[in-house]
Formats: C-alpha cells, sequence, structure tokens
C-alpha cells in the first residue's frame, strides 16, 4: 500500500450512502477457542514451496468440515504439481441468487528458522501479537473462513445463496492450482457470482490501536515480465565493431526508460483520487480534484506523474530489473539481455504490451515474454458488497474510513476476474503500519485484530447469504 493510500484512508469518506454496521454479537469463547486451535494447528504445517506440506494442511481441514457434517462430495481436495488444494460448498436454499466463492491461500513464503526470534512454524502469542509464518498472509483468512463454516453450520444456518471456499495451494509461486481450478473444474464453482478474497484489502491501525482506515481491493494490476535480448558475432575486444549487444541493449533501455505508457482510469482508481484530493495540500490535491473531475486531463496528470504512488496508478510501468552480458573481459559480447518487469493496468492485454515493448526496443533487440501471465479488468464497485464490508467493518472499528483500492501486486483474485468472476479483497486484519510484516521476518498480527475477524467474517456472510 502506497503512501498516498494510508494519507487518503486517514480522511477518506467513500459516498455510497454506508450507515454504521449493526450490532452483532462477538464470537462465543467456544469459537475463539475454536479458532485459535485452528490458526495453532496451520501456522504448524510448513507449507512453503521448500516445506511442502500444503496437501497435509488440506486433508486436515477438509477431516475438519466433514466431521462438521459437509457431505463428503462437497469437500474435495484436489492435488496437483505436488501441492493440493481444498474446494467447500456450503449448500443454500438459492433465494438470494447465485454463489459467492470466498477465496484464501494456503501456502506461504520460505522462512527461515535461524533469521527469526521465535520459530515461524510454531504460533506463538506474546505482547499481545500472534507471531509465526502465514500468520497475516493467508492463514489467518484460512482460519477465519474455516471457523465461521464451521460455527453457522453447528447454529443450523441456512445460507440464501451457495457459500463456496476456495483455499489454493500455489498463490506465493504459481497460481497454478487457480488457473487448474478455472480451465479443469469450474463446474465446482457452480456458476458463482463474484468472489470475496481474504487475501487482499484489510485495515489499519493507528498508534493507540484504533482501526482508523480499511480498503475494499477491487482491481489488480496484471504483474508480467519480459527479456529484451540483443545478440550478435561477437569478436576481439582489440577491433571493436559497431554493432556491440551491450550498447544495442543499452540504447534499447534508455528509450524504454524515456517512454510512459498512456494515462488510464477505472472507477476505483477516480473514487480513490475524488477522496485523496482532500488530503494533499497544494498542487497535488488540485490535481487529484481535477483528474476525477475530469478523468484523463493532461495537466493534472503531468503534476500527478511526479509522484511515483500516484503515477503509477494511472498507467501501466515498465523498469528493467535484471541484466546480464557478455563471456569474457577480452572479447566483444555474444549476447546482452535484460529482464524488464511490469505492472500492467487492469484490462490491458499482456499482448498489447509486449507489442509496444518491441516498439521501443527496435530492430536489434528482441523481446519475449518472462513466463506466463493474465490480465483482468477492475471489478464494478458493488453496492451490496461495500455496503456489507462497511457494516462488517464498523462493527469492531466504528471510526475506520473506507475506500476501493487498486493493488500494484496480485493474488488469486487476478485469476478470477480474468475467468469473469468480480473479486473484492475483504480482509479481516487491521494492523499497524510499523508491524505489518507479510513475508518478511517475525510476522505477525494483532491478538485482538485476529478474534475481531471472526466477526468480520460473519457479518459479510451473514449480510450478503442470510436472511434480510
Amino acid at each position: 500500500m502506497g503512501n498516498w493510500m494510508r494519507a487518503l484512508l486517514l480522511s477518506a469518506v467513500f459516498a455510497c450512502g454506508f450507515t454504521s454496521a449493526a450490532s452483532a454479537q462477538a464470537p462465543s469463547e467456544a469459537q475463539r477457542t475454536q479458532a485459535r486451535e485452528i490458526y495453532q494447528r496451520i501456522i504448524a504445517f510448513d507449507t512453503s514451496v521448500e516445506g511442502a506440506q500444503t496437501p497435509a494442511m488440506a486433508a486436515y481441514l477438509a477431516g475438519l468440515f466433514r466431521a462438521a457434517g459437509f457431505p463428503a462430495e462437497d469437500v474435495q481436495v484436489l492435488p496437483l504439481n505436488g501441492t493440493a488444494s481444498l474446494v467447500v460448498r456450503y449448500r443454500g436454499d438459492g433465494a438470494g441468487g447465485r454463489p459467492i466463492v470466498l477465496l484464501a491461500h494456503m501456502d506461504v513464503v520460505p522462512a527461515l528458522r535461524s533469521d527469526w526470534e521465535r520459530d515461524p512454524f510454531t504460533l506463538v502469542e506474546e505482547n499481545n501479537f500472534f507471531f509465526g509464518r502465514g500468520t497475516i498472509d493467508n492463514k489467518g483468512g484460512i482460519a477465519h473462513l474455516t471457523s465461521t463454516f464451521l460455527a453457522l453450520r453447528a447454529e443450523g444456518f441456512v445460507p440464501t445463496r451457495d457459500l463456496i471456499l476456495w483455499f489454493s495451494g500455489d498463490e506465493e509461486t504459481s497460481g497454478a492450482t487457480t488457473e487448474n481450478l478455472l480451465a479443469q473444474h469450474r463446474e465446482l464453482l457452480a456458476d458463482a457470482e463474484f468472489a470475496l478474497n481474504s487475501d487482499a484489502g484489510g485495515g489499519q491501525l493507528d498508534g493507540n490501536n484504533r482501526g482508523i482506515a480499511y480498503v475494499v481491493q477491487t482491481a489488480e494490476k496484471t504483474y508480467a515480465s519480459f527479456t529484451f535480448t540483443a545478440r550478435n558475432p561477437g569478436g576481439h575486444s582489440s577491433q571493436p565493431r559497431d554493432d556491440n549487444a551491450i550498447y544495442d541493449l543499452g540504447d534499447a533501455l534508455a528509450r524504454l526508460r524515456a517512454f510512459q505508457f498512456p494515462v488510464m482510469w477505472n472507477d476505483t482508481t477516480i473514487e480513490s483520487f475524488r477522496n485523496a484530493a482532500s488530503v494533499f495540500s497544494g498542487p497535488e490535491g488540485a490535481a487529484l480534484r481535477r483528474f476525477s473531475e475530469h478523468p484523463g486531463d493532461r495537466v493534472a496528470a503531468r503534476t500527478l506523474a511526479r509522484n511515483v504512488s500516484l503515477s503509477s496508478m494511472m498507467r501501466t510501468t515498465c523498469v528493467a530489473t535484471m541484466l546480464t552480458g557478455g563471456h569474457a573481459e577480452n572479447a566483444l559480447p555474444q549476447s546482452a539481455s535484460a529482464t524488464v518487469n511490469c505492472r500492467i493496468f487492469p484490462g490491458v492485454p499482456v499482448a498489447d504490451v509486449l507489442s509496444e515493448l518491441r516498439a521501443i526496443a527496435g530492430s536489434k533487440v528482441s523481446v519475449e515474454p518472462l513466463g506466463p501471465s493474465n490480465f483482468s479488468d477492475a471489478s464494478p464497485l458493488r453496492a451490496d458488497v461495500m455496503q456489507a464490508a462497511a457494516r462488517a467493518v464498523h462493527t469492531s472499528y466504528p471510526n475506520a474510513v473506507i475506500s476501493p483500492y487498486m493493488s500494484a501486486g496480485a493474488t488469486d483474485g487476478l485469476f478470477f476476474r480474468a475467468a469473469g468472476i468480480p473479486t473484492y479483497g475483504v480482509g479481516a486484519i487491521f494492523i499497524g503500519d510499523s508491524d505489518d510484516f507479510a513475508h518478511g521476518l517475525n510476522e505477525r498480527v494483532p491478538v485482538d485484530s485476529f478474534y475481531n475477524g471472526l466477526t468480520h467474517w460473519r457479518l459479510m456472510l451473514t449480510n450478503l447469504a442470510g436472511p434480510q
């Protein structure tokens, strides 16, 4: 989350007619105990690509759902390439419409024990935090959704529409389990209307642990990398040639550095800019206001382009990140290459970016995709989802302001949007900026934030799939 979004959240008001959430019961002591036990058990599974325990974690969770009375045919573990994913269907009466998919991922990034203060695969409660790899990314979401399903089932709750859990197995690496679901097992999603993602969105705590802000992720930039390569016959370094591969590559990268992709916008970025206009003073504030009122305004865009965070929200960006070239210090290089990483504005096909990069590189440098990538459009700002999120958030954090958000990173939600399923990041975790160590050392979640997440997800599900 960029600094501009943090500033936006301190004063933004998302004007969609939100009302304060109705009072809701906090989770029972029994559910708190159950949720903590689930959290502890799943943190203990080393589900990094190195630990390879994702199938074991999927089997453990599947056992919980079956023991709770979910029919065997509605609890399916899907093995794939040494990992696994889990699908659980909570059947409703159909009165509320098409199903909702609920997303989380079981895998985590690696954690080296020698670098951590505590065992990363043991849940430790200390100083009002839960510590452990995956506590925030994304085993907290797994525990919240699992516990909420089990609690609602035990209470006899019948949703008005099917609720379908999707726990993927390789979000942190290839995303192959989600791609496989959407390509080979689409019937398990039962024509879902939209998805709620526990691995995106979330809230910010101030220095006094008060919830001050919450973002609903409604769009993600596409992650795509490309290889720029220059080649020629080379030769002896004592006889330099004009067609030096390193120089040719350097010329291409210089053109890339000078290039800017066109200014773009969507409902999410316009709403975000409108909110941010009240935070930024001087020319930037005026430019944000003008851009939100006149999308694409060139004068406003030039002003905003001077701020790196704001500029990245207005366009596709591509930047050189890695270099290699030559084979000997006394020989002309026969090849030189660079990796160029792009974060592509939602809705822009990767092929269009590739075509633009080839034009920039010129005839002496080839440009090829570095692995597969997926693009998707932004999700529409659904009033029912935004209002349900506001009610859920305001029950535990009544003063938190809410805004839509487009992230530069990527989650499983990208694949769902690309498959035509609008997806909304409504994760339940609130955390302070200085305590957010997702992917880093000593990853943690505030204890109160974890338990408040149970209330959050109960309200999300009962508001969107419960009797009105």
